[in-house]
C-alpha cells in the first residue's frame, strides 16, 4: 500500500501500482471519468504537488490529452493514467467543475456559479466563477455537447 496526500486534507492508502483516480475515488472526490479511464478528457486532470517520481512515467497518450488542456502545467497529469509506485505523492485539484452537457446547466439558471465552470476535454473557462448562468450562455455553449467516448486521439 501507498499513501496519496491531498493538499489540505487526509492521505488515502492504496494499492501499488493503482491509478491517482483510485485514491480520487476512495476520498470521495465527485471526478466524472467521462471518458471511462481511458485518458481522453481532463475530467480527472490533477497537480502533483510533491514527489511526481512517485508515479508512473507520463504515457504518450496522457501527453496528447494534456497538450489540449488550457489549464496544464508542467505537474498536470490525468488520475486515471498516472499510477502510484511509491510513498510520498502529494495532489492537487484544479478548481473548477466539468461540464458533462449544456443540460446539466439549465437547472443552475439565474443562479451564480461559486466554481468556474469547465470544458470536458480541453478544460477551458466556459462561465467564470461569480457570473450568473443565463439562457444565452447555455446556448453559446452548445458546441460541448459530444459524446467523449467518440473522441480519438491521433
Amino acid at each position: 500500500m501507498k499513501s496519496v496526500n491531498f493538499k489540505g486534507a487526509e492521505p488515502v492508502d492504496v494499492k501499488t501500482n493503482m491509478p491517482v483516480l483510485e485514491a480520487l475515488l476512495a476520498k470521495q472526490v465527485d471526478v466524472m471519468m467521462l471518458c471511462g479511464g481511458r485518458g481522453l478528457c481532463a475530467t480527472c486532470h490533477v497537480y502533483v504537488t510533491r514527489n511526481p517520481h512517485c508515479l508512473t512515467p507520463i504515457t504518450e497518450r496522457e501527453k496528447k490529452t494534456l497538450a489540449l488542456l488550457s489549464g496544464a502545467q508542467s505537474n498536470s497529469r490525468l488520475a486515471c493514467q498516472a499510477q502510484v509506485i511509491a510513498e510520498g505523492v502529494e495532489i492537487a485539484l484544479p478548481e473548477g467543475l466539468y461540464l458533462e452537457s449544456t443540460s446539466s446547466l439549465e437547472s443552475l439558471i439565474g443562479k451564480r456559479t461559486q466554481v468556474p465552470i469547465l470544458h470536458p476535454i480541453d478544460g477551458r473557462i466556459l462561465i467564470e466563477a461569480g457570473k450568473i448562468i443565463t439562457r444565452s450562455s447555455i446556448m453559446q455553449l452548445k458546441d460541448v455537447d459530444f459524446d467523449v467516448k467518440e473522441v480519438q486521439l491521433t
